[in-house]
């Protein structure tokens, strides 16, 4: 939520939000785009009025729903800019396939207990997803939130970078995290850079994007929902 509070602060014209999930008092410590009157509203709801408050002009898109193989294409398609902030790698490599297919770049940015990890994958022009991490790990490896947590300001952390990675973007400055990896400690307060290749044997973004099918993106094992980091 931090993410779209700062792009319609910014001036962003449209923003899509797709969530199929209502307010929890559970969430406020972490996602301020909500408040306590809101518990029980759906957040699609709650965001648009938060960014309604701070910028009335930005024409809010929402989507109350969970993105899967079938409503995808259609969600995305028209955006310039995807900002993943998805808590699961079944969501995660759907979206990169579907951005592959579509050329759209994706500020991808995940995080865990008190570490969090961002970059920016641009279709044809640096790595794809699936390139930095070719196949999830098994569920039983990947902790989950309940059982690791997240530091609450986290996902401020990140958002923020993450709204600027999408500004750097659409205004055409700076050098966008294409091809790099940002790791970030809070508890050391470190940033660390990785550099990242694209993988000449990538399933998706080593073929022409036509060539992609519907059947093909996001397939892996179904694995649970755990957060992505």
């Amino acid at each position: 939520s931090p993410v779209a509070l700062y792009l319609a602060a910014a001036g962003v014209g449209t923003l899509g939000i797709v969530d199929d999930d209502d307010v929890d008092l559970t969430n406020l410590q972490r996602q301020i785009a909500h408040t306590n009157d809101r518990v029980g509203t759906p957040k699609v709801d709650s965001a648009e009025q938060s960014i309604a408050d701070i910028n009335p002009d930005v024409e809010v898109v929402k989507y109350k729903t969970r993105l899967d193989a079938e409503n995808i294409m259609e969600i995305i398609d028209g955006y310039d800019v995807i900002v993943d902030g998805a808590d699961n790698f079944p969501t995660r490599y759907l979206l990169n396939d579907a951005s592959v297919r579509l050329r759209i770049p994706v500020v991808s940015a995940s995080i865990l207990g008190f570490d969090g990890q961002l970059s920016v994958f641009a279709p044809y022009e640096g790595p794809c997803y699936r390139c930095l991490y070719p196949t999830p790990p098994p569920a039983e490896l990947a902790p989950s939130c309940g059982a690791n947590g997240v530091l609450g300001v986290l996902p401020g952390t990140m958002g923020m970078l993450q709204a600027t990675e999408v500004i750097k973007l659409i205004v055409g400055v700076g050098e966008p995290l294409v091809g790099r990896l940002l790791l970030y400690e809070a508890l050391s307060e470190t940033f660390t850079e990785l550099k990242v290749k694209r993988d000449p044997e990538c399933p998706i973004c080593s073929r022409d994007p036509d060539s992609i099918s519907d059947d093909e993106m996001g397939q892996f094992p179904d694995y649970e929902a755990f957060c992505a980091g």
